[in-house]
């Protein structure tokens, strides 16, 4: 008999182990290049640290201070805390239970009964309990491969935050100069537009112009000085949106100048298939995967016979005297086999979910890795079109300042032209200067998106 009993359990055990599965990672395919990319290699700015691509001190002082303050950061944190707790917990559960019981019982009958017809008693007992389920068919150490998984996932999830926290403090940064900037063309704008209403009012004494030219170059005045405190208003609110991210209360933020910024470094994107190991937020989900592969295992692995071993022993007595004494001593120790046979169906329910959630977690894997590339082709053609519209942009600026200068004049010693032509120009001039400011502003903003896209940000 008990050589079928051994035949059936190793039938098992083989058994088991042709349904325990080695996890492989997702098979990708990647293009050799992204789109637009020209001679791609495999350089690229991804291995290369914040303080060498962004090379303003001051906004180098701000990155700083939201790596060491960030509120989300320090969550992301905790996650990895959570995540190896859970680790060291799956690597404990290969260890034996153990547990330690004292405890004192009085009772009182209400009618005597016994030998001695005992009306009370006062029992003293000391118990110590073991047990241990033997890992046979892998199913623990399934578990503990998924939550070293985890812990790897909210290790580069942690690093996903640090990679996005520092690209919205640098496009905070380089919004603040542009609007900046924008300030400053609108005032340097009021000025010239204050010197026109003087210039309409003489030109009108010396009935060169009539009096809507001068309403109207009033109106022209305003126009641009009603600007000002609207945009004074969205600096301030961006000032503290920056403290928000630094983890401070809102204040002024101290910042350097647009037109001092350079880039010192050349743009490379890399190759495509570097993502995987590059982008935090694909490595993230590629982590995912696997811990729901490895919970598959595990699911699997419920429909197999668990073995346990337990063991107790201790003392027990009505005499306190004679608690720890021999006549008080006790111990057993046994071995089962629990085969699942009828559990309302759970395993099942749990291996299907189990399924689909690895399922769905290959899904988002693959999600991620396409969503990462189009970021890439995104950032590469943004860089690539801001620096081609900002030359564009500097010689629209060049003809409009001649332009005003041209109808000024006309309007000055000729009637061939009225004030008309000179606000239309003047308008075209201002709307020029401030889209030219955004030309810029969208240079770094393309920096930022690359920098972050490939998975830049390290230390």
């Amino acid at each position: 008999m008990n050589k079928y009993i051994g035949i059936v359990f190793l039938a098992l055990l083989i058994s088991s182990c042709r349904n325990a599965k080695e996890y492989v990672a997702p098979k990708m395919i990647f293009p050799a290049s992204y789109r637009g990319q020209e001679n791609p290699d495999s350089a690229s700015i991804a291995h290369l640290p914040w303080k060498q691509l962004f090379t303003d001190t001051l906004l180098r002082a701000l990155i700083t201070q939201g790596l060491a303050k960030n509120l989300d950061l320090k969550i992301a944190l905790k996650q990895i805390e959570i995540a190896h707790a859970a680790l060291q917990q799956s690597k404990a559960a290969f260890l034996p239970d153990l547990s330690v019981k004292t405890g004192l019982t009085a009772s009182k009958l209400a009618f005597p009964q016994g030998f001695g017809l005992r009306s009370s008693s006062t029992q003293y007992d000391l118990f110590v309990n073991t047990s241990w389920e033997a890992d046979i068919w892998g199913k623990l150490k399934s578990a503990k491969k998924a939550a070293l998984a985890r812990l790897l996932q909210s290790q580069e999830a942690k690093r996903a935050v640090q990679t996005q926290l520092i690209a919205d403090i640098s496009n905070a940064y380089f919004t603040l100069l542009a609007m900046d900037q924008q300030l400053r063309v609108l005032e340097k704008t009021l000025v010239n537009r204050k010197e026109d209403v003087k210039a309409m009012k003489s030109l009108m004494a010396a009935n060169i112009v009539n009096g809507a030219a001068e309403v109207q170059s009033e109106a022209n005045q305003y126009s641009a000085e009603a600007s000002i405190p609207r945009l004074k208003r969205q600096i301030r609110e961006m000032e503290n949106a920056l403290s928000t991210l630094l983890s401070r209360p809102a204040r002024q933020i101290k910042r350097s100048s647009l037109d001092g910024q350079k880039l010192d470094v050349r743009l490379q994107a890399g190759m495509p298939v570097q993502l995987l190991q590059n982008r935090p937020d694909v490595k993230q989900a590629e982590y995912a995967y696997r811990a729901a592969f490895e919970d598959t295992n595990v699911a699997r692995r419920a429909f197999y016979p668990s073995l346990s071993l337990t063991a107790s022993g201790g003392f027990s007595s009505f005499n306190f005297r004679d608690w720890l004494a021999a006549p008080g001593l006790f111990g057993n120790v046994a071995a089962g086999i629990l085969q699942p046979v009828l559990n309302k169906g759970q395993n099942k329910a749990r291996l299907k979910t189990a399924l689909a959630l690895k399922e769905q977690a290959l899904y988002t894997f693959e999600k991620s890795v396409l969503s990462a590339g189009e970021e890439v082709s995104n950032a590469l053609y943004a860089w690539e079109t801001a620096v081609e519209q900002y030359q564009i942009r500097r010689r629209q600026i060049t003809a409009l300042e001649k332009a005003v200068d041209f109808t000024k004049k006309l309007l000055k010693y000729s009637s061939a032209t009225n004030y008309t032509d000179v606000l239309s120009s003047e308008q075209g001039l201002l709307a020029a200067e401030l889209d030219g400011v955004n030309d810029q502003l969208e240079q770094w903003r393309a920096v930022v998106a690359l920098y972050r896209a490939i998975g830049g940000g390290s230390i």
